[in-house]
């Protein structure tokens, strides 16, 4: 999987005039101080999976922010890495709403491989500092990765928590079937606002099982 660079299936998707400029921007900011994730991991989210193949998009805020724990698709640590807070807050609600056992290995990609695109609203972060590129144009980048899913035939659910991945709800509405999920952001700060007890996997592979398609193995 190379992240290091936009596939060309998403350029075609996501008419976004301003990607170079953005790109540059990002490349500077790698320059100049510790950004996360890793640059060859900068778009490994949408290099994970085609835009055809999309049948949930999970959308966070921005990565980890610290080191060895960012690794371009949202909420996801490498194999071995320790449970970041919001990460286990994340499968404590798994466990809960399917009733499956703890899940120890906090690396998403067999999620990715089903067709779950872990997005966030910001792609990059400096080191330490959440929130630290907020201003550099990422928003408008994933509005267009959001806007042309939207113009996809298939069924594709949406997960959006926090109030960042809730500005995009009206980017998530289409004529073709779809499921608007919202919920406090997982962060031990505000998963007691109505995070636990949503049941967003369940909600998820009931939508997909209504319209024919296979339900997520999370």
């Amino acid at each position: 999987m190379n992240g290091r660079d936009l596939p060309q299936v998403w350029k075609d998707l996501a008419s976004f005039p301003d990607y170079d400029a953005l790109l540059a921007r990002a490349d500077e900011a790698y320059a100049a101080e510790t950004v996360y994730p890793p640059r060859d991991l900068l778009f490994a989210a949408l290099a994970a999976l085609p835009p055809e193949r999309v049948r949930c998009v999970i959308l966070g805020q921005d990565p980890y922010h610290e080191p060895g724990q960012a690794m371009g698709l949202a909420f996801s640590v490498p194999e071995g890495c320790p449970l970041p807070p919001s990460l286990r807050n994340i499968f404590r609600e798994r466990e809960s709403d399917l009733g499956l056992s703890p899940r120890e290995s906090g690396d998403l990609r067999s999620w990715a491989e089903q067709g779950v695109l872990l997005l966030n609203t910001v792609l990059t972060v400096p080191r330490g500092r959440a929130g630290g590129h907020k201003s550099l144009g990422w928003q408008a980048f994933t509005d267009a990765i959001i806007q042309g899913l939207s113009a996809l035939s298939q069924p594709i659910a949406f997960i959006l928590w926090g109030a960042d991945a809730q500005k995009k709800e009206s980017l998530c509405h289409s004529v073709h079937p779809r499921l608007i999920l919202k919920a406090p952001h997982p962060s031990p700060l505000s998963s007691y606002r109505g995070f636990f007890g949503s049941r967003p996997f369940s909600q998820v592979n009931a939508f997909l099982s209504a319209y024919g398609a296979d339900e997520i193995n999370w």
